[in-house]
């Protein structure tokens, strides 16, 4: 018995049934699952770099050196790194492997809180205008282009242009913009329907330009995309295409962010995730509420709503300082 329960503790194979676990028993997401997986990967390195490779072995100073290893690393990673240790060592006492949680009380270490980027109202015009101008979306879903289907640089562009409209105008994440399907979306009623972290699902208004410029695409853009396929089977659900008829994957939502933020002048270091910030912040300088804010961003708590409402307390103090006559 005794040796079955070393067996049980060897930590690749502990491991491998607490992906199982996870993945079964809280709905997490692919790309949770995945991080899941790396981090853990990364720890039993460190860990069979000591020689340990059994989760009984484990002791506190261990878990803490491999926070310590982690130096250098952003702030969130290694909290995420972190969390997904703390949980393994959960799992393992749960499961009778171990009587000790070696990770039980450590913290990594406290980051100051660095506001994210957003972009300004102009900022946002022109990275709609770099996806795809006005006046060539219009083109693009009336006259010959709605008859015959957009050719295939026209549907890229008006995709990119309702993507970005869409992940500007809901806040969402660049998992919940691929993962978007058609009947997750009633342009009548301007709403979505988002699957975000742990398969919770919320509805979303969508505002009249990313209305207009999801229609431009669905009508004009999309089926020329889809037919894209060449005697694969057709992608029949997902909203956002890549050029080869499939459904869009996150680096793909990256580059077209990234490029069109080039396009546009941009110079700020922006990603797909900065359009969520920009969301939230415009909402709250507009007058939203935090908890709208939250329901609208799908956040557990509301104190990672709040830091988009430092964001607009720096707008304020940037707009005072340069504003006020005896502000200086």
């Amino acid at each position: 018995m005794p040796g079955n329960a070393r067996r049980r503790g060897e930590l690749a194979d502990l491991t491998r049934r607490f992906l199982g676990y996870v993945t079964a028993e809280k709905g997490l997401a692919r790309a949770t699952e995945t991080a899941y997986a790396s981090d853990l990967a990364r720890y039993r390195e460190f860990l069979a770099g000591r020689g340990i490779t059994d989760i009984g072995d484990v002791t506190r100073t261990d878990v803490e050196d491999f926070v310590t290893s982690l130096d250098g690393e952003a702030p969130h990673s290694i909290a995420r790194r972190l969390a997904a240790v703390h949980e393994l060592h959960r799992f393992a006492v749960s499961e009778r492997v171990t009587d000790d949680d070696a990770s039980l009380g450590i913290r990594p270490p406290k980051a100051s809180a660095a506001l994210p980027d957003v972009l300004t109202v102009d900022e946002v015009t022109r990275l709609m205008q770099a996806a795809c101008p006005d006046d060539i979306a219009a083109g693009g879903a009336d006259g010959a282009g709605a008859a015959s289907g957009a050719d295939a640089a026209l549907a890229v562009s008006l995709r990119d242009r309702a993507l970005l409209e869409f992940m500007y105008a809901t806040g969402c994440r660049v998992s919940e913009a691929v993962g978007l399907d058609l009947n997750d979306v009633n342009p009548q009623a301007h709403l979505a329907r988002l699957t975000g972290k742990g398969s919770k699902q919320r509805l979303v208004p969508i505002g009249s330009y990313a209305i207009d410029a999801l229609q431009r695409y669905l009508n004009a853009g999309r089926p020329t995309l889809q037919r894209a396929c060449r005697g694969r089977q057709p992608e029949l659900n997902a909203v956002f295409l890549n050029k080869r008829g499939k459904r869009l994957s996150r680096q793909s939502v990256w580059e077209v962010v990234t490029t069109c933020a080039a396009r546009a002048g941009i110079t700020k270091q922006i990603h797909p995730h900065t359009l969520r910030h920009t969301c939230a912040t415009h909402l709250l300088q507009g007058g939203a509420d935090v908890r709208t804010v939250q329901e609208l961003l799908g956040h557990a708590s509301v104190t990672t709503t709040q830091i988009y409402t430092h964001v607009s307390e720096q707008t304020l103090i940037e707009t005072y300082v340069t504003s006020h006559p005896r502000a200086h």
